[in-house]
């Protein structure tokens, strides 16, 4: 364990993670609810704060959630903060983060829309104990009550949508690197495995399968920004710093 080297911002995004999904437990036995508190919640939710954009990276849904995610960036951040450097990663992870939420929104946004007609001042507010929300709509569908209901009360937690740029950033900067995949006896090249995974939560995210929690589309935001980023300091910095085929 002594030989592994874990750079700074790697190490400390990982403490800081553990500590508040610790910190998470310990608050529910007083009563308090972190994801509520930290978690994001759509922007015209009566529980929305500004401090949830960032916060909400730091929270999870329970021990698999954070394993996954926790393991992904020990795996593939350590790598790229140390070709770039603290500054570079650490902004290209809360950027990343920060496309999730927003295009997360953004999916939430036309659905209230097509709903309501209306993306904000929805006289809609949400009772937590009896999970209902008492919606002041008349002729809307029991579907659309529980769509709403999951906007406007529930919130997104997870460093899913940076861990997603944190995967296309490796993608693209050591695209011939062979991974093994569960399930797959051979190695593939990440240039083709994560482009796969991309598209598996592309279709998951317009299938809109019932009872999926998941916030696919807070993935592809990550995706998305981590794709921009790469190519924009890539031609910014002429190879400096990138070099595709390695």
């Amino acid at each position: 364990m002594n030989n592994i080297h874990i750079p700074p911002v790697v190490k400390n995004l990982l403490i800081i993670n553990v500590l508040f999904f610790a910190a998470k437990y310990v608050m529910k036995n007083t009563g308090v609810d972190l994801d509520y508190l930290l978690g994001a919640f759509y922007f015209d939710s009566q529980f929305f704060r500004v401090w949830q954009l960032i916060s909400y990276m730091f929270m999870h849904g329970d021990f698999m959630h954070i394993l996954f995610n926790m393991f992904a960036l020990f795996m593939f951040g350590g790598v790229i903060e140390n070709r770039w450097g603290t500054k570079r990663f650490i902004n290209f992870y809360l950027i990343t983060g920060l496309g999730a939420v927003a295009l997360q929104m953004g999916v939430q946004a036309y659905e209230v829309y097509q709903i309501t007609g209306h993306i904000v001042n929805n006289p809609i507010t949400v009772d937590l104990a009896a999970n209902m929300a008492q919606v002041k709509i008349p002729g809307i569908s029991d579907e659309a009550r529980n769509t709403l209901i999951g906007i406007y009360g529930f919130p997104m937690v997870g460093a899913s949508g940076a861990i997603f740029g944190l995967l296309v950033a490796f993608g693209m900067l050591y695209p011939n690197t062979e991974m093994y995949i569960m399930f797959i006896p051979v190695p593939v090249k990440a240039k083709y495995i994560i482009p796969v995974y991309i598209l598996v939560e592309l279709s998951l995210g317009v299938a809109r399968v019932p009872g999926d929690s998941v916030a696919h589309y807070a993935h592809l935001g990550g995706a998305l920004l981590g794709f921009i980023l790469v190519k924009l300091w890539k031609d910014k910095d002429n190879d400096r710093f990138y070099k595709y085929y390695e």
